[in-house]
């Protein structure tokens, strides 16, 4: 039975997005989870990834436009069976193209069916090769179904020499945008990411074209003059706008003695190799997956007359990448080890600079934590990541006097405040929640136990 492909939607606030590159053309076969595009959101790009198998029947929208949540992208089919007659293009992607200009040369083939609209009904791969090679699709009959123009349709006189090897090229979404905007022909790059695959670190600084110098310094904003904001910077206001209007916000503070926790931290990092060193971030995630199975209200979502509790801990780290900020997540931390945790958060940090998320680290998380020990900050408070119902903010481990015993001693002291949402939980229960955090960092072999 043939099975519809939609638009995700990656985040409560996610209301369209774009297929940046198909992964599978139109024939193929699709294995359930198989990575089938690259989706852009305000934010990222995320890997899409097949829930279900079978044959890509029909790709429906076209690479680079707007698609709303929801809407149709894709057809997957059993083998052998036929695409449903009543699935068509959208007009908003896959019939983006208007007909050829009438001064096009000719042909002797019958003209393809058109749609009630006017546009030629050809799948996204056809056109862009199409384009490519400088073909008139209103000139070519087409093979598919219902006369659709497919791939094996498109002549191959024409085609730009260096067009298809460019397409071919194995690259990470952000290395292509920053090609794109560099100038640079990814062919020529050699890759150093997973199986030669381009990565950010690939693409040279070297940006500018003969034919459009620049200035010899950038100069900064004029007071008085606008600044166009980024999608991501545009989406990050709204994001952190809603939620500071809708989530009644509280904060709770508390000092967490990290002495243990650090040399507790040293010992793991002196028997591991280096893919499974524990970071402090690490020791706070476990910390915190820990102390929500004990309050799982904080692992809740907030819905108008009810609170929806979330089985899965999922916990997201948030991630400064150059465009903006984004919270990723390590799904199922209460039932990963302290090591498990430390390999999944070196790879999400990783694969977030490199622009290849999966759809499920990008939009199932049910709790956040935000760090900025790196900075050199000793505390700060969070805004709510919706619809979570809290988010931990921490500061740097600092070497400090305290009094213990009534002598005074140091110790690496790291400052925890948890905003909370006011509509889920109280303060006493806020309170609670964050002690049992400082609990299990000031002795830390409860997290391997």
């Amino acid at each position: 039975m043939a099975t519809s492909i939609v638009m995700p939607q990656m985040g409560y606030d996610m209301h369209e997005g774009k297929v940046v590159r198909w992964l599978k053309k139109e024939g193929e076969d699709v294995a359930r989870g198989e990575v089938i595009a690259e989706i852009e959101t305000d934010k990222a790009t995320v890997e899409f990834e097949a829930y279900t198998g079978g044959i890509m029947g029909r790709i429906v929208a076209d690479e680079g436009v707007s698609i709303p949540v929801g809407d149709l992208i894709a057809v997957i089919t059993e083998p052998g069976e036929a695409v449903p007659g009543d699935v068509a293009p959208a007009a908003s992607a896959a019939e983006a193209e208007a007909p050829a200009p009438a001064e096009a040369p000719a042909s002797t083939s019958t003209p393809a069916p058109a749609a009630p609209n006017g546009f030629v009904r050809a799948s996204p791969l056809a056109k862009r090769l199409a384009r490519e090679r400088g073909v008139d699709l209103t000139t070519l009959t087409g093979t598919g179904p219902e006369g659709r123009i497919v791939e094996a349709d498109i002549p191959e006189a024409g085609a730009p020499a260096a067009a298809v090897p460019e397409a071919e090229v194995r690259a990470s979404p952000l290395a292509r945008r920053l090609a794109q905007e560099r100038g640079i022909d990814l062919s020529t790059i050699t890759g150093s990411g997973p199986g030669g695959r381009i990565v950010e670190a690939d693409i040279p600084e070297e940006t500018a074209p003969a034919a459009a110098p620049v200035p010899a310094s950038t100069p900064a904003p004029a007071a008085g003059e606008n600044v166009e904001l980024s999608r991501m910077r545009q989406a990050i206001a709204k994001v952190t706008v809603d939620s500071k209007r809708e989530a009644p916000h509280f904060y709770v503070t508390a000092e967490i003695d990290m002495t243990k926790a650090m040399s507790f931290r040293q010992d793991i990092n002196n028997e591991v190799d280096g893919e499974k060193r524990v970071s402090v971030n690490d020791l706070i995630v476990k910390a915190s997956a820990i102390a929500i199975s004990r309050h799982p209200k904080f692992n809740s979502f907030f819905r108008d007359d009810h609170l929806q509790m979330n089985s899965s801990i999922n916990v997201g780290i948030a991630i400064a990448l150059e465009s903006g900020l984004i919270v990723p997540g390590i799904n199922d931390c209460g039932n990963k080890s302290l090591v498990e945790i430390a390999a999944a958060s070196r790879d999400l940090v990783s694969r977030a600079n490199s622009g290849t998320l999966r759809n499920e680290e990008y939009s199932g998380t049910t709790f956040s934590v935000s760090n900025l020990g790196m900075f050199d900050i000793d505390s700060f408070t969070a805004i709510i990541f919706p619809p979570h119902a809290a988010v931990l903010a921490v500061g740097t481990v600092r070497e400090q006097p305290v009094v213990r015993d009534g002598e005074l001693a140091i110790a690496q002291i790291m400052k925890a405040t948890l905003s909370t949402d006011h509509r889920v939980a109280d303060g006493a229960e806020a309170a609670q929640f964050l002690v049992e955090i400082k609990k299990l960092l000031e002795n830390p072999v409860s997290l391997v136990i």
